[in-house]
């Protein structure tokens, strides 16, 4: 006899981004029916089992529909970098509000939401940081997310939604550079971080970080225990071929602090926003960090 799946209608948007694709296949494997949604195209064809949507998460309306049936919310959709404000503040601040009132209102219990460690990004790299520092964006897509786990907050203790933020480092099939030592999270402890979030018995409201079992972490005290979440893999195998590849990087001031490079930028005057006197630094290769 084939077990139950766990859930009716789960939705995942951001389905057709780099980390969505990889979540397609478990989230299909605990559910009915995946309803997947993103702006662009799906990059592989739906399944037996998935739907996929189309939505503008800006457009209260097609939010509302989307959501309808749904019994678990992966919301890995928005605007995952550094852009505009205006792109941001649509897909991240106005589109996760519709989300939230549209789960609201079509009785979905439990959101799994994508946050990011850039919410603390200013802190120091030697700093132990937990879920009870106080946020320091390093941009305004971190502001965003900032917003975003402050949202999930009150819309568990005003209405009861769980919610389970994961600060996701940096994912990537391996680690490309010396920040991945600290920040890498593999896709295998990726899809096993949202299993946990999406079944644990009782979530509450929680943050944990997105990473591997990493060496070098300087995040801390989240709530990886009340969820389950164990992770496998780790950075340090790498770490001899990731110095020996990028050797300037172990010495450059954007090093210091938790964010990476994306401290250095500010969206309208590149190279610009950087809080301490530095020397002109080199183009830094953000797909590999």
């Amino acid at each position: 006899m084939t077990d139950k799946p766990a859930f009716g209608t789960i939705l995942l948007t951001g389905a057709a981004g780099k980390l969505g694709s990889v979540l397609r296949e478990p989230l299909a494997a605990l559910c009915s029916t995946l309803r997947l949604s993103d702006l662009r195209p799906l990059t592989q064809a739906c399944s037996a089992k998935e739907e996929f949507i189309a939505c503008d998460l800006a457009q209260t309306a097609e939010v509302q529909a989307l959501m309808q049936g749904v019994e678990l919310l992966v919301h890995f959709g928005g605007v995952a970098h550094e852009q505009a404000f205006e792109r941001i503040a649509a897909a991240n601040l106005i589109g996760l509000y519709n989300l939230y009132d549209a789960a609201l209102t079509h009785g979905v219990r439990r959101v799994v939401f994508a946050s990011s460690n850039h919410v603390n990004g200013f802190s120091r790299i030697d700093e132990a940081t937990t879920p009870a520092s106080p946020p320091r964006p390093d941009s305004l897509y971190g502001v965003s997310k900032v917003y975003g786990e402050a949202l999930a907050r009150y819309y568990f203790d005003r209405h009861g939604i769980e919610t389970v933020c994961l600060r996701i480092g940096s994912c990537l099939p391996e680690p490309k550079s010396p920040r991945c030592l600290q920040a890498w999270l593999s896709h295998r402890d990726l899809i096993e971080l949202v299993r946990c979030a999406a079944t644990a018995p009782q979530a509450g409201f929680a943050v944990v970080w997105g990473i591997s079992d990493n060496q070098q972490a300087c995040w801390q005290g989240d709530d990886a225990e009340r969820i389950g979440y164990q992770p496998q893999d780790c950075a340090e195998p790498w770490r001899e071929q990731v110095e020996r590849a990028r050797p300037e990087m172990l010495s450059d001031p954007r090093m210091r602090f938790q964010g990476g490079s994306i401290v250095s930028r500010d969206y309208r005057k590149p190279a610009t926003l950087f809080p301490h006197p530095a020397p002109a630094l080199p183009a830094w290769d953000d797909s590999k960090d």
